[in-house]
């Protein structure tokens, strides 16, 4: 009888550790939701790739707390509900502990307000409008990228010095679009009182689906601006590049500026195709930052991909590792721990020291201006010269962005 006892009680206790041992070996599990399929997929490509790259090394070194990383890939196709949908299958079916994505402003701040219901930590990487760390902060939600305002403070003071005084815009004809205008038009003002900008009736706002952009061109260049502020990305951006510069658009005394022109995906799809000595802004720029971290990064995406990592690609890459870092700090993967980690984070990326506001999740990074020009070393134009603008520099207060996560703690 002894016998049959003991017999089962070790029985029991193999059981026992062959679970322990096998819930310990279990994934840790990150879910990316980017646009994968139609126009604007090359910015989901590249942040699959940095995502990829990243996850890769952290199993190479051991992985998370002891634990390899597993990756699950989403299409939010642009759309909101899609990207919901995804979300809440990437938390309830595939029990993901992080989220990390996000490419359209539109979405996010339809998505974000959904994060705290899920009680997951998503890592912003692309979507850029204020409103994500600024009134629709919660919790869950942190951002490792620039956001408008302060790309856009960045390229006020570019505008500052450009000798321009009479402004207008084109952008895309939702969130992020307006937004742009309205932050521009607000930091310009205050640093060069004598700046004017063109009535909403007169400037231009297509709508993201628009192929033909004659129309808006034309009209730009009829109200005869000194200066324009274009916030179209993506595929959008390379259409009205393209016709622009067959129309004129780029041979007068206009001075140029694009939020988002030094985006790899908009350089590579131009070539040289991308009109020399125009000022653009990017999230991340590969050339930027002589470190050691951003070299390696920079040689090993080339080693794997055959070209240079685009913020999308450093955004993903970054989150992973900040993903890591926070783990390693809380030293667990619970969400709620994770939360708290992510909180005052301050690491390195390739594009330099970084940290999360604890305030409103926001990271603290620095802006990349610089001139568009050709260099033979290149398949396509680069930044010469380059401006960084510190993140300290132009970013707003807490008390500027509407967040009132803080005071509900």
């Amino acid at each position: 009888m002894k016998k049959k006892v003991w017999s089962v009680l070790l029985a029991f206790s193999f059981f026992l550790l062959s679970v322990a041992g096998a819930s310990a070996a279990a994934p840790v599990k990150i879910g990316f939701i980017y646009i994968m399929s139609g126009p604007l997929s090359a910015y989901g490509q590249f942040a699959k790739q940095g995502a990829e790259l990243a996850i890769k090394e952290v199993n190479a070194a051991g992985g998370i707390n002891g634990r390899q990383v597993e990756g699950f890939f989403e299409d939010s196709t642009g759309k909101a509900d899609v990207a919901l949908r995804a979300i809440r299958k990437l938390v309830y079916q595939d029990k993901v502990d992080l989220l990390v994505g996000l490419d359209s402003s539109g979405v996010a701040n339809t998505v974000v307000p959904s994060i705290e219901q899920l009680k997951t930590p998503l890592i912003v990487t692309h979507a850029a409008t204020p409103d994500v760390t600024g009134s629709l902060c919660n919790k869950y939600t942190f951002r490792i990228a620039l956001n408008m305002s302060q790309n856009v403070k960045a390229a006020a003071l570019v505008a500052k010095d450009s000798g321009a005084t009479k402004w207008t815009t084109v952008g895309p004809d939702y969130a992020f679009g307006h937004q742009s205008w309205e932050y521009f038009s607000k930091y310009l003002q205050e640093l060069n009182p004598k700046a004017t900008f063109l009535p909403n009736d007169q400037v231009a706002f297509p709508p993201s689906s628009t192929t033909d952009f004659s129309a808006y061109i034309t009209k730009i260049m009829a109200s005869k601006p000194d200066g324009v502020f274009i916030s179209l990305w993506g595929g959008n951006l390379i259409d009205f590049v393209r016709q622009a510069s067959g129309m004129g658009f780029f041979n007068g005394d206009m001075q140029i500026l694009m939020s988002l022109g030094a985006a790899t995906e908009v350089l590579t799809a131009l070539g040289d195709k991308m009109p020399e000595g125009l000022w653009v802004g990017t999230r991340y720029w590969f050339l930027a930052n002589d470190s050691p971290l951003n070299n390696q990064f920079v040689k090993d995406y080339f080693s794997a991909y055959g070209a240079y990592p685009s913020y999308n690609a450093h955004g993903a890459y970054s989150a992973v590792h900040a993903f890591k870092a926070a783990a390693a700090k809380a030293g667990s993967v619970d969400k709620e721990a994770i939360v708290k980690a992510l909180e005052g984070l301050k690491i390195e990326i390739p594009t330099g020291p970084i940290e999360f506001r604890a305030e409103d999740h926001q990271a603290i990074t620095d802006a990349h201006w610089g001139k568009t020009a050709s260099d033979p070393a290149y398949a396509h134009r680069i930044l010469k010269p380059v401006k960084v603008f510190k993140g300290s520099e132009i970013t707003p207060a807490v008390s500027e962005t509407g967040c009132n996560m803080g005071a509900a703690k």
